[in-house]
């Protein structure tokens, strides 16, 4: 570029004739409504962990953001969250006697409500995070999840 096109460049920039291009932004978060149907009990905690990597997925304490809510007598409840947007898996669990932890039988298989994003149930392992996995992106996004036991 010539110093007369450079000049005009700032000036038209410095007076507000011009304005520079911009790259079209991407959203700091996304809002995103999870949907937890089929409870177990209409007043017993849920606790839902948000992971958006495989490397902490159902790792103790490595959830990127987890929440708790109490149903309030309703056989489902709503949770609305802002989660930035990518990719991102859901474990949640409702612990119906009321002892702050996931009990477990002798084999370690959940022996209280639990269900995973995208309705994942295994069998004979724990899912995987690409199995659970969904895209945070847009606006008005839902999320269901069913609780089973």
């Amino acid at each position: 570029m010539n110093l007369f096109a450079s000049i005009l460049l700032k000036a038209g920039l410095t007076a507000g004739l011009l304005s520079p291009v911009q790259a079209p932004t991407q959203p700091d978060t996304v809002p995103v409504t999870v949907v937890v149907t089929n409870l177990f009990s209409p007043t017993a905690v849920i606790t839902l962990n948000f992971y958006n990597s495989s490397d902490s997925f159902l790792k103790s304490g490595k959830a990127a953001l987890y929440k708790k809510v109490v149903p309030q007598q309703q056989q489902q409840v709503q949770l609305k969250v802002d989660l930035p947007p990518g990719e991102w898996a859901i474990a949640l669990s409702q612990d119906v006697n009321d002892n702050g932890e996931m009990d477990r039988n002798f084999l370690g298989i959940p022996t209280e409500p639990y269900a995973f994003s995208n309705n994942v149930r295994p069998r004979f392992k724990a899912p995987d995070f690409e199995e659970c996995k969904f895209v945070a992106e847009g606006e008005g996004q839902t999320v269901t999840i069913r609780l089973e036991k």
